[in-house]
């Protein structure tokens, strides 16, 4: 069936791990019969857990999509995970979403994943409820909660409902103080009941209340308000509505995700307060020709559509997207901005977690799936030959936290590299680079977490064991003084011999990165043909330092005397003197070892600056500055050896909570000072010895 773009909801639930998102998605769905029957996290029977991955850790890893129908309206409801190794996933749900709904417990109150949740529909202005979840549970406390709310967020925070408790505080029952109708569940069904007396009070604070934030929203509701008059129900829904769009009103409801409490009040009022997506968020769009414009979500416009996530699983891959203009069909040739090939679309599909239902078209503002489109990506814009445009990327945070990836069995690396290239398809979020330096295999993701589920998934899915180890960090090494030595290599066993013998000096040179090769010979005592025999010789050696075997750098090699034999010269001879030549001069060069300098920008509130400062003392960090974001955030700027940040990630979520975030880019080479040289020095070998 098809939907009018007035009556499509695209919402996402995002907050800390553990608040009950995916049950709040699993109620939505059995209170409007799409399922029969509520399935459980700890049993691994929900629709939006349905990896592997997920129902054996009992949390989410991906966004799932969990679409209903209610009262005419069809509601896309976007699960998506609450652990911050995952936010890549709640990115893409927010870039298709036109609305959040940010899950919070009445257990914990304000979290670190609600800050965070807030914080990216700020950034994005995007108009959210608030749903305070688990409030029929033990130790609960919906007031504590609410309060605190407030006092973070001010009087913006308007409440629709009111709970009703027992003397445990535990909820039993909610009233919708814009209707003034009360409610509790029986078996699963919803059952009005009388108003409780003691409620009528705070019934009528919290309605003038939200009349007060109607009021405000137009000069002829103001007029109204102060003549003295009352809103009709219309005009509140009206008024209210356009609190929510402009950001002058975060509604809060709540109820209890097990017993259903308050599900169908928070589809009431998604449905009635939430925008449609042609009044969802702003899109950016470029252009062929490189101009930025507005994008108008429009129904009657040219065919266009967003990629915003990838599903690839053994049986297929689910391009996910979200028609932004136009409607979609199953065999329509749109073109992918991105690589400016002409695709002709798969089967249409609209996704329930895992299961997929083919149907015929896809209307503007809905979100389906596009099957098999082998050169799709995530972020990619599907658009009409008539205006292509690019709509803006999803904006992943950099991934910093690196291990080294191997197969546990020698020769499997391909094996291993095919399997993240398909689930990278999948999680953008994360990189993967072969080192070449190094030699080894660097996956980059968010943290821990996310990668232990990488290496997970590569078993279940590839048949493919990984091991993880640290990353190496690629020193290099230099010499401080200049040296001049002989290099003679004389062979003689039956026929002809081998002879090559040179004198070469050996200085620093602190221009060029590269070994520069010059030569000063006189008389013709090396003939000039012997020339690029010694200069590869010398090349070859440098790869190898003195120290720890690390490349050597910033160095000059000049010949400027040898001999030869007009028979038993060659240039194997004179390669091999070069090379015997570097080995005699190097450790008395005065070698030294060149580490990895980078800039680090550490985002943290301001209560953690000390303890962040502390510790980048302690991984020989040097602080450049810092500064405040005006939003009680501080960004700190240091350069920190790139050898002290290996376990940084991890570090920083357990000082700050998982508050603070940072970015890390290599900057420049410096010399190494005695200790960590040492301790380097010590770990090359024991490599070596491996």
């Amino acid at each position: 069936m098809s939907y009018s773009v007035q009556n499509i909801r695209n919402v996402a639930l995002i907050g800390h791990g553990g608040n009950g998102k995916t049950a709040l998605a699993e109620s939505l769905l059995y209170m409007t019969k799409a399922i029969d029957r509520m399935g459980k996290a700890t049993d691994g029977n929900t629709v939006c857990d349905y990896d592997p991955e997920e129902v054996k850790r009992q949390i989410s890893i991906s966004l799932a999509v969990a679409p209903l129908e209610f009262k005419g309206c069809k509601i896309n409801v976007l699960d998506t995970p609450g652990g911050f190794d995952f936010s890549g996933e709640v990115m893409e749900a927010l870039r298709a979403a036109d609305a959040a709904i940010i899950v919070c417990s009445a257990k914990d109150g304000i979290s670190v994943g609600l800050e965070k949740a807030w914080k990216y529909c700020e950034e994005r202005n995007m108009p959210r409820f608030i749903y305070i979840s688990k409030t029929d549970e033990d130790n609960s406390d919906y007031n504590a909660t609410f309060e605190a709310l407030r006092e973070k967020y001010g009087n913006k925070i308007a409440p629709l409902v009111v709970p009703i408790w027992d003397d445990n505080k535990k909820v039993t029952g909610i009233i919708d103080v814009l209707n003034k109708r009360a409610y509790e569940m029986q078996k699963l069904q919803r059952v009005e009941i009388q108003l409780p007396d003691s409620k009528a009070g705070v019934i009528d604070e919290f309605n003038d209340a939200l009349k007060e934030s109607v009021a405000e929203t137009s000069e002829e509701f103001m007029e109204k308000f102060f003549g003295g008059e009352d809103f009709t129900y219309a005009e509140m829904i009206q008024g209210l509505r356009q609190g929510v769009r402009e950001l002058s009103l975060f509604p809060v409801l709540c109820g209890s995700a097990v017993n259903c409490m308050g599900s169908l009040m928070l589809m009431d009022y998604i449905m009635e307060l939430l925008p449609t997506p042609m009044e969802g968020n702003y899109h950016k769009a470029t252009l062929q020709d490189g101009e930025t414009e507005e994008f108008v979500v429009s129904p009657g416009g040219v065919p266009t559509a967003f990629v915003f996530k990838t599903l690839s699983d053994q049986y297929g891959k689910y391009s996910l997207i979200k028609v932004m203009s136009g409607h979609i069909t199953s065999d329509l040739t749109l073109v992918n901005s991105r690589t400016g090939a002409s695709e002709k679309l798969g089967r249409l599909y609209v996704m329930k977690g895992k299961k997929a239902e083919e149907v015929k078209d896809l209307s503007c503002g809905d979100i389906g799936a596009i099957g098999k489109m082998d050169k799709v990506k995530t972020g990619d814009t599907l658009c009409d030959s008539r205006k292509v445009v690019a709509l803006k990327q999803i904006p992943f945070a950099e991934p910093c936290y690196s291990v080294a990836i191997a197969p546990k069995t020698r020769g499997q690396e391909d094996k291993v590299a095919q399997g993240l290239y398909r689930l990278n398809e999948e999680d953008p979020s994360f990189t993967l680079v072969n080192n070449g330096e190094t030699h080894q295999m660097v996956l980059t993701g968010a943290g821990d977490i996310q990668v232990d589920v990488l290496v997970a998934k590569l078993k279940s899915r590839f048949n493919v064991e990984a091991v993880l180890s640290e990353t190496r960090v690629p020193y290099r090494e230099k010499i401080r003084k200049t040296v001049q030595k002989q290099g003679r290599h004389k062979k003689q066993t039956g026929g002809s011999g081998q002879f090559g013998d040179v004198w070469i000096r050996f200085e620093p040179n602190m221009e060029e990165e590269q070994m520069v090769f010059a030569e000063e010979v006189f008389g013709g005592s090396v003939p000039k043909n012997f020339f690029p025999a010694v200069e590869k010789g010398l090349r070859e050696a440098c790869v190898h330092g003195p120290l720890a075997g690390y490349p050597v750098v910033n160095l000059k090699a000049v010949l400027y005397d040898g001999s030869y034999h007009p028979v038993d010269s060659s240039e194997i001879a004179f390669k091999t003197a070069a090379q015997l030549a570097y080995k005699a001069a190097m450790p008395e060069a005065n070698p030294v070892l060149l580490e990895p300098v980078g800039e680090l920008k550490v985002t943290v509130p301001d209560s953690y600056m000390g303890d962040v400062i502390g510790d980048l003392n302690k991984r020989r960090g040097r602080v450049m500055g810092m500064n405040p974001t005006g939003d009680g955030d501080q960004i700190i700027e240091a350069e920190v050896p790139m050898a002290e940040m290996t376990s940084y990630a991890i570090d920083l979520r357990a000082m700050t909570q998982s508050r603070g975030s940072y970015i890390f880019h290599f900057v420049r080479y410096e010399d190494c000072p005695p200790a960590a040289q040492e301790k380097a020095i010590a770990a090359a070998k024991a490599m070596a010895e491996e």
